[in-house]
């Protein structure tokens, strides 16, 4: 069987547990604060850092090798689309949420909330936040237009695109600092996602120290 250690609010850690459920994996997950996980978490990982996939004697980190090896290795539909053309626009997408967008909003919101506050036991920087805040607009707006495009993100299927994206604004939805009424197309986009059974353990994660939104599980938020 597989096995997973990962942190539930880390949207790299969503992003491998979404593409396991859409393949339909069984998977041991095993839920950690990697920076309470002492030396031995790097004898998975050289960096310390989750999501980590063990498959027997193989260990795989990084998300993105990690989904990747997954569709190398497991039987099923692709997760990264059908033709050559969709799957690099698939991987444009993933480096887009995994890298633009972590460093224009993710880090700057949930970094700042909910890690600074975990880890260091330190308050958010609030000119950071605002900064996120501000620039998850353009991030929103893109999203619609993709979504007006297609059906999904990347294509006419749902892709990695999706789980990558989807697992960036959950945490951030977790939070509550996510603006849907004000971008109608990308609020439909996310309710389509929010409402796959693979999205289902997401939207059951709790933090004892931190709550979610009142509407965080809500499908018809």
């Amino acid at each position: 069987m597989l096995k997973l250690l990962h942190f539930p609010l880390c949207p790299y850690s969503r992003k491998v547990r979404l593409a396991l459920a859409e393949k339909e994996l069984e998977v041991a997950a095993e839920a950690i604060e990697p920076w309470l996980y002492r030396d031995d978490l790097k004898t998975g990982n050289p960096a310390g850092e989750v999501p980590i996939l063990e498959d027997r004697s193989r260990v795989i980190c990084d998300s993105n090798a990690i989904v990747e090896y997954l569709e190398e290795t497991q039987r099923g539909h692709s997760l990264l689309g059908k033709e050559s053309s969709q799957r690099a626009e698939t991987r444009r997408l993933i480096a887009w949420f995994d890298k633009k967008f972590v460093h224009e909003v993710t880090d700057l919101i949930w970094r700042e909330k909910l890690i600074k506050r975990l880890r260091d036991k330190a308050t958010p920087d609030s000119a950071a936040v605002r900064r996120g805040l501000a620039n998850i607009h353009d991030h929103l707006d893109y999203i619609g237009h993709l979504f007006d495009q297609n059906h999904w993100l990347a294509g006419e299927q749902l892709t990695l695109a999706d789980l990558t994206a989807a697992a960036q604004f959950s945490v951030l939805d977790y939070l509550g600092d996510v603006p849907w009424d004000k971008h109608p197309a990308a609020k439909l986009w996310y309710a389509k996602i929010k409402s796959r059974p693979s999205f289902r353990p997401l939207l059951a994660d709790r933090l004892p120290s931190i709550r979610p939104v009142t509407y965080y599980d809500d499908l018809d938020f």
